[in-house]
């Protein structure tokens, strides 16, 4: 139980993992089968907590969250009312304030608010009279405690259940690993240990923004980019972190929703994630220490089943619905073969999407996401050479300027030459990677040609993109066989529409040559 003792500011410092929940109730069986939970004796609960926000939610939108918890059977309860205040990260792992009192029944009691920030929260007292239930979370939770030999003390705890709101349920089944004592590596030494033989993967949400989120239905909505505000005395380390963290939270919240959810959009934003994250990586390396940067091997199966259902999921959803017409223009015959095309095409989506979550089930994943967790939360205190000579901690708005430039002379020159297939593939992973600097950056940079680059890049790749998805619809059509006229007519239209980008390349190459002999 935390202390709520007057003028105290308790902490609670968590590691977040979820689980997978094919199988929850063997969880328990595997976990103590871990070695460093092998010889120690759980405990065993049941807890029922009620979180309680005003209708217009004015907790939630404070990242608080405020619960009355029973322990234990209904014949004999225990009650406890905890209040936590959220941290602004991106991360598995939180740190959160928390004052947990206990009560003597299942009613808010207001003096056990006292001595936490409810006054800041609540200062004309409006807020309070206004509470009411959100939403139910029921769970059993195994609990073990870890003393280790360097005085770190963790509780280990396994949570298998329900968050229920309204008529919405949704099921829990994960692991909280709790800091008691020591430093927070000792989360990352035990979490490491449990991940070599169980699939665990981050877990960016607790259960009341689950809860909160399922109140709402969108518990699975896919995650799009929110680039975090960098001020000018950051430094470039500490813009990294920050960067880096919102990215990787973007990759591994879409990939938990991938889990349970069919819409083409969370395998989309998971892919950007990934993409954003490889990029900012890249971006920052000639400024930041990254001499511990995790190996990704482990993620390429995964990435790659995940491209290949992204490639599905375009042909089936974008690229063949617009050009469906075009090829049956009123004939039957036609149109029956195209829908046989598109019922091929789906039905491999649906096999690949089953692939992609099996391959989910691979300790190794989960590993290696863990450690690029762990990772990112030492980079902020990572020292790094500044990137900008003379300046050992360097200016951010200063090294951005010239990160950018530097990504544009790159991008210009690899448009001089895009005649080809491959030299316009290069040009558009380019031009990906300058937007995702220039929103990662921008408070950073002059507006004006911050904008420019942007709206480049950015129709760079729409452009070249959708030319490729075009091309991708027909090698997938020939992968799986359809009829051959289909294939054609698709080749056809791939070829016609990479013509303009072709005559641009040469337009550009004669407009070199003129200024060179001028």
């Amino acid at each position: 139980m935390k202390s709520a003792a007057l003028g105290q500011s308790p902490q609670e410092i968590e590691l977040k993992l979820a689980l997978p929940t094919s199988d929850p109730s063997s969880l328990a069986r595997l976990l103590a089968r871990v070695p460093i939970l092998a010889r120690r004796k759980p405990t065993r609960q049941t807890l029922h907590n009620v979180y309680y926000d005003t209708p217009e939610q004015i907790l939630h939108q404070q990242r608080v969250a405020l619960r009355i918890r029973r322990v234990g059977s209904e014949a004999a309860p225990r009650w406890l009312q905890t209040l936590k205040t959220g941290d602004r990260g991106h991360s598995a792992l939180s740190q959160r304030g928390e004052w947990e009192v206990r009560v003597p029944s299942p009613t808010l009691a207001r003096e056990a608010l006292k001595s936490t920030p409810w006054a800041k929260i609540d200062p004309d007292d409006t807020v309070f009279p206004s509470l009411a239930p959100a939403f139910l979370t029921t769970f059993e939770r195994t609990l073990w405690v870890v003393r280790r030999r360097d005085a770190s003390v963790v509780e280990v705890a396994l949570d298998i259940g329900h968050i229920t709101a309204g008529e919405k349920d949704v099921s829990i089944c994960e692991l909280e690993l709790e800091l008691l004592a020591g430093p927070s590596t000792a989360l990352f030494d035990i979490a490491h240990q449990i991940a070599c033989t169980i699939a665990v993967l981050p877990l960016n949400k607790s259960k009341s923004e689950r809860g909160y989120a399922l109140a709402q239905n969108c518990l699975d909505a896919p995650l799009h980019a929110h680039p975090p505000t960098l001020t000018k005395n950051q430094s470039v380390p500490e813009a990294a972190a920050c960067v880096l963290g919102e990215m990787f939270c973007q990759f591994t919240t879409n990939l938990m929703a991938v889990r349970s959810s069919d819409d083409p959009e969370t395998v989309h934003q998971t892919r950007i994630g990934w993409r954003r994250f490889r990029s900012a990586v890249r971006l920052f390396k000639p400024a930041v220490a990254m001499d511990a940067v995790p190996a990704w091997q482990p993620l390429h199966m995964l990435l790659g089943l995940l491209g290949e259902l992204r490639d599905l999921d375009v042909a089936c959803t974008e690229t063949l619905p617009a050009l469906a017409q075009a090829y049956s223009a009123g004939d039957a015959q036609r149109a029956d073969a195209w829908q046989a095309m598109a019922h091929t095409l789906q039905h491999a989506a649906d096999l690949q999407r089953k692939s992609v979550r099996y391959a989910l089930l691979e300790p190794a994943v989960g590993a290696t996401l863990l450690a690029t967790t762990q990772w990112l939360d030492g980079l902020a205190a990572l020292p790094g050479p500044g990137g900008v000579p003379g300046e050992p901690t360097g200016s951010l708005r200063r090294w951005s300027r010239l990160r950018m430039a530097r990504m544009h002379r790159q991008l210009k020159r690899a448009r001089q030459d895009s005649g080809s297939p491959d030299s316009q593939h290069r040009v558009r992973i380019l031009a990906k990677r300058m937007r995702y600097g220039v929103e990662a950056l921008v408070h950073c940079l002059p507006q004006r040609r911050a904008k420019h680059w942007y709206r480049q890049a950015t129709g760079l790749q729409l452009r070249l993109g959708a030319a490729r998805d075009v091309v991708q619809a027909g090698l997938l059509a020939a992968k799986y066989e359809v009829d051959r006229g289909l294939v054609g007519f698709l080749q056809g239209v791939a070829v016609g529409r990479a013509m303009p980008s072709a005559g641009q390349a040469l337009a550009r190459k004669k407009e070199v040559r003129l200024k060179s002999h001028s």
